[in-house]
């Protein structure tokens, strides 16, 4: 049996490869075609998504478009927008010297605020480690009024002193008369009246200070109340404002604490 392909066979397979090289062709060009269209469009895209325009409000109220913000308006908010309307970015404005100012005014306030809160917290631990009862409060009270009061007496004593000393001066002068006092007792009467009022002066300063420090301890004693009441473990949860006025007094370390 002959198994080659008739003459009709052959006919029809080479008709099919004529038709079937045109349609390739075509389609390649109808590709090539649609390509350099999408590439067309993307170009076009991506040059308008590029292509924004400004916007911004002048001092008087006026909005202006631009394609580029002018030197005059650099610092103004404005929105970028793109080829459509739609806007892209927004630049808040560049805040003022006033306002910079004020910010740094509002940082420098934080930062003491949390010094003091700091040293608040510093004075109830200092607190807490000096006195373990009430009655060791009124002890270093007693202790350091005390010492002012030993101050006070000394000065008034000497101011006692001064007085008579100045008396005495006195009434020779006015028994001498029109013939005056010797020179070294005037002198003397000058000399009196300085120490006197240097003396005077530490009197009152010491009067000061005693009163200072019965304010401190009552302060003390009441922020220890607080505190003890608070457990003594929770410094933080009270607020500044409730801090005794100023640092504890000195104080000497108290004895036979029971």
């Amino acid at each position: 049996m002959n198994t080659n392909p008739g003459p009709s066979q052959h006919s029809r397979s080479r008709s099919a490869k004529v038709a079937a090289a045109p349609r390739t062709a075509h389609a390649r060009a109808i590709e090539a075609a649609l390509l350099v269209t999408l590439a067309a469009l993307a170009f076009g895209t991506l040059r308008d998504a590029h292509a924004g325009t400004y916007k911004w409000t002048d001092d008087k109220g006026v909005v202006h478009y631009a394609d580029k913000m002018p030197a005059d308006a650099v610092n103004r908010a404005n929105v970028q927008l793109d080829a459509q309307g739609r806007a892209l970015k927004r630049v808040d404005a560049a805040p003022s010297a006033d306002e910079l100012r004020a910010k740094v005014v509002d940082v420098d306030k934080q930062k003491q605020a949390a010094r003091e809160q700091e040293e608040a917290a510093r004075r109830d631990r200092a607190l807490l480690a000096t006195f373990t009862r009430e009655d060791d409060i009124e002890l270093a009270r007693s202790r350091a009024l005390g010492t002012i009061d030993g101050q006070l007496q000394s000065a008034r004593v000497y101011a006692a002193q001064l007085t008579r000393r100045q008396q005495d001066l006195l009434e020779k002068k006015i028994a001498a008369g029109n013939k005056g006092v010797a020179p070294a007792v005037e002198r003397e009467l000058e000399s009196i009246e300085r120490e006197l009022a240097r003396t005077n002066a530490l009197i009152a300063e010491r009067r000061q200070e005693s009163a200072a420090v019965n304010t401190r301890y009552d302060a003390d004693k009441a922020r220890w109340r607080q505190l003890a009441a608070a457990g003594e473990t929770s410094l933080s949860t009270l607020p500044p404002s409730q801090v005794g006025n100023g640092a504890p007094a000195q104080v000497v370390p108290t004895s036979g604490r029971r």
